[in-house]
């Protein structure tokens, strides 16, 4: 979708009027003080009015920005090659980030955006990830959930040294574990992965013949605490939309890389669950609701069978919702017809 994406096109497309907005309808703007949550015992004196304003605006909020971050939806970072070995550059830099227009938090990201670039090889491919660290203070990567050498797992002072400010420190493996996993930082690792170090390590199976057969895929990445509840480095209402057409199915890949749970819940439509950490499951199983605990990876498949703008959102209500709308882990799933 582009800029231009209006948000009665937006109505028409999902098959619904105006009048008939549902689910979505319940969104508004974040009502925060703190990352983007709300604080407990704060009651405001607005009206019953003045609340549904609130969530009505941030509704069109939403439709607004819809299409207008192209990369929200990370993209496989393209490889340098040496020889046959592919090679990754990875730079550690401290920056301001915006979880939302005009809400900026001091972070730390991978080639300067949250989540980091996202990773993606095949099962055997050798692989170096190169790591400058422009830091303030000293960092690692741990590549959670792959299977490699002991002293690639980057733990600083157990298989490594710390990399610090201004050094560079590279890693090299052979893929053999296909799956979605995740690499982050292994030092200082509560404050610094929350701040943004990290991003989508995605190994594609040499056999396909277990792999779903989907029209698309996306990559959902959950993080709280420092920056606040995020979908993608992004809060509601500047997440962006899953658009499919009836009758497609496509694949999410959730990874939680924060601190508290989050059960991911799609409103209309059954999820699919098909892998956990990378491990096809031995009976795939259907739920509406997914948990999905601090490291953990699933994958599901979504069957896009009925049409409509479809609630899709963390289901612990404060990392989603406050008497000021939605916020934070909130965003749809648009089935056109």
């Amino acid at each position: 979708m582009n800029s231009n994406f209006g948000r009665r096109r937006f109505l028409k497309m999902a098959g619904i009027g105006a009048g008939t907005l549902g689910a979505a309808a319940a969104f508004a703007r974040p009502g925060t003080l703190f990352a983007g949550q709300p604080v407990a015992g704060v009651v405001a004196q607005e009206t019953a009015e003045e609340m549904d304003k609130a969530h009505s605006d941030a509704v069109n909020v939403y439709l607004d920005n819809v299409g207008k971050e192209a990369d929200y939806w990370r993209k496989p970072m393209e490889p340098e090659m040496d020889g046959n070995v592919k090679v990754f550059n990875l730079v550690c830099q401290d920056i301001q980030w915006e979880t939302s227009p005009g809400m900026a938090f001091p972070a730390m990201a991978y080639n300067g955006m949250i989540p980091g670039p996202e990773i993606r090889v095949t099962e055997g491919d050798e692989v170096r990830i190169v790591v400058k660290n422009e830091m303030k203070e000293s960092t690692a990567i741990h590549f959670h959930g792959l299977l490699i050498p002991n002293d690639q797992d980057g733990v600083p002072y157990i298989t490594q040294p710390a990399i610090k400010s201004g050094e560079t420190s590279a890693y090299q493996f052979v893929t053999r574990n296909p799956g979605t996993h995740m690499y982050h930082s292994h030092h200082n690792a509560a404050e610094q992965v929350t701040s943004g170090l990290l991003g989508a390590f995605i190994i594609e199976p040499k056999d396909k013949a277990r792999e779903p057969v989907v029209d698309a895929e996306y990559t959902l990445v959950l993080n709280d605490t420092t920056l606040g509840f995020t979908l993608n480095g992004r809060q509601f209402p500047y997440t962006q939309p899953i658009v499919a057409k009836k009758g497609q199915k496509i694949r999410v890949r959730y990874m939680n890389e924060g601190l508290l749970i989050h059960p991911m819940h799609l409103h209309g439509i059954p999820q699919l669950v098909i892998t956990k950490d990378g491990w096809y499951l031995p009976v795939p199983y259907m739920c509406d609701t997914l948990n999905i605990a601090p490291g953990e990876r699933y994958d599901v498949v979504i069957d896009c069978s009925e049409p409509g703008v479809w609630a899709y959102h963390c289901h612990v209500l404060t990392h989603a919702e406050s008497r000021h709308g939605m916020f934070g882990m909130v965003t749809v799933l648009i089935v056109q017809e």
